[in-house]
């Protein structure tokens, strides 16, 4: 989960054929005393359209996309970039955007299903007996031990 730190920005390829938005999000670090991290996220045509419409600076969101590290040469040193590409966008709120599909406008996001009731034990799987337990594979005797390679 992170938050929009800065409102989407739109443009558009040279040939006009694909919008493209770009906006930067904050998000919690992995420990209570590490500092937030910032990364930015792209989202491309129709999913572009929707961010514009959608998000705002402020807003809570998940992104579900892939992670990609650019690397630029200025001459003396080279700067790494990296964003997320963005393949969905959820907000808190419910609302799915993702590319849509071809029967679906760009206005209407797709509703995330409700989450399935978790099982009680008595829904569950039946359990089997103790002793019908077998074990997949056993460890093999003379098998080396990886946890001493030094790196």
């Amino acid at each position: 989960m992170a938050e929009v730190l800065t409102d989407p920005e739109l443009r558009r390829t040279p040939d006009n054929q694909s919008s493209i938005a770009s906006f930067l999000v904050q998000f919690a670090g992995g420990r209570a005393d590490d500092a937030p991290y910032r990364i930015k996220v792209v989202g491309w045509n129709n999913l572009a359209d929707e961010i514009m419409e959608k998000y705002h600076k402020g807003d809570q969101v998940v992104v579900e996309g892939r992670l990609r590290i650019d690397t630029i040469d200025r001459g003396t040193y080279k700067e790494k970039r990296t964003e997320v590409v963005a393949q969905r966008v959820y907000g808190i709120s419910g609302a799915v955007m993702s590319p849509s599909p071809s029967n679906v406008t760009a206005s209407q996001p797709r509703q995330v299903p409700p989450a399935a009731p978790p099982k009680s034990p008595t829904n569950a799987m039946p359990s089997a007996a103790p002793s019908a337990y077998v074990p997949m594979a056993a460890p093999i005797a003379d098998a080396p031990d990886y946890d001493d390679i030094p790196f």
